[in-house]
């Protein structure tokens, strides 16, 4: 029998709509409290995928998360990171009557273009498979993140002007400095697990899409990918599959997509230009590509800023 395909929940919207909450006050970012969320009767064994960071905070959940292949450690830790287009499975527990409580803070990508945290985000490494553990947090510590969490959720409802992106970017910087300084405390008698063909990739797809020889090179194969980390093609997208849902061809498409967002934000490039300086031959092969994946035209896409 063919196994199912995780859930892809794409906005924000979509996964306010699948635990029963109202539609969110922001498209691009949401506070949600865990007492108010449903946690569902769906199957969900088989893995959800999101398009937007989630950062949470949370007591008394009767579930185990597996992230990757991995089973997220949450029995003493209550603060959790989760990244785009990693793959979360989840297992209902039986038999807990614990009070549930705490926060999730979901952030879109697109929330952050044009700031500097839309790059910097990528170096905090709780948002990857390397760290497979909640983070425990003192009474202290939780107090100081609510506090900020609740900044953010007042900045949103109620003051939205042209200041309350970097109002609410600076606070969620904040927030990711706590969590990093948290960590850290907590690392030094515990130790962290990583999968190190995937962080290799990452580092690899990384180099690949920051060089300037972009251009003359185009884009890197499943077959260049699998030979830089001296493995076969079948064996990488089956292992990556299995850890994020997501083949090597998949994976490829989302650090390309993830440069053209950064270059259409931040350059005053033509499409065009932006097309070549990517590898595409034909300017209307790259716009086709970028709407496929993102809805939207490359121009749309940065009028959105302006």
């Amino acid at each position: 029998m063919e196994a199912k395909r995780p859930l892809h929940l794409k906005s924000i919207s979509a996964f306010h709509k699948l635990r029963g909450l109202p539609a969110p006050e922001h498209p691009l970012i949401s506070v949600i409290d865990y007492s108010k969320m449903k946690i569902g009767d769906a199957d969900e064994s088989q893995g959800l995928l999101f398009d937007f960071y989630l950062i949470s905070v949370k007591k008394g959940l009767p579930i185990k998360l597996k992230y990757g292949q991995q089973t997220y450690d949450h029995d003493e830790g209550v603060m959790s990171f989760i990244a785009p287009h990693q793959l979360l499975k989840i297992e209902k527990l039986a038999g807990s009557s614990a009070v549930r409580s705490g926060w999730m803070l979901l952030i879109h990508p697109d929330f952050m273009w044009n700031t500097p945290l839309a790059k910097n985000i990528r170096q905090y490494d709780y948002f990857g498979y390397a760290v497979n553990e909640a983070l425990f947090l003192s009474e202290k510590e939780e107090a100081s993140l609510n506090h900020i969490i609740n900044s953010i959720k007042e900045e949103y409802q109620n003051n939205i002007d042209k200041f309350s992106q970097n109002i609410i970017i600076a606070q969620i910087e904040t927030l990711l400095n706590y969590a990093e300084r948290f960590y850290q405390r907590q690392f030094i008698t515990r130790k962290k697990s990583s999968h190190q063909l995937l962080e290799k990739m990452e580092i690899l797809l990384e180099g690949y899409f920051s060089n300037e020889e972009l251009m003359s090179r185009g884009l890197p194969t499943v077959q260049w990918v699998s030979e830089h980390l001296n493995v076969s093609a079948g064996y990488l997208g089956s292992l990556l599959k299995s850890l994020t849902g997501m083949n090597t061809q998949q994976h490829i498409h989302e650090k390309l997509i993830e440069k053209a967002k950064a270059m259409l934000s931040t350059s005053t490039l033509s499409v065009s230009e932006i097309a070549y300086e990517l590898g595409f031959e034909h300017s209307q092969s790259f716009s086709k590509f970028f709407k496929k994946k993102t809805s939207v035209s490359p121009l749309e896409f940065r009028q959105s800023f302006n």
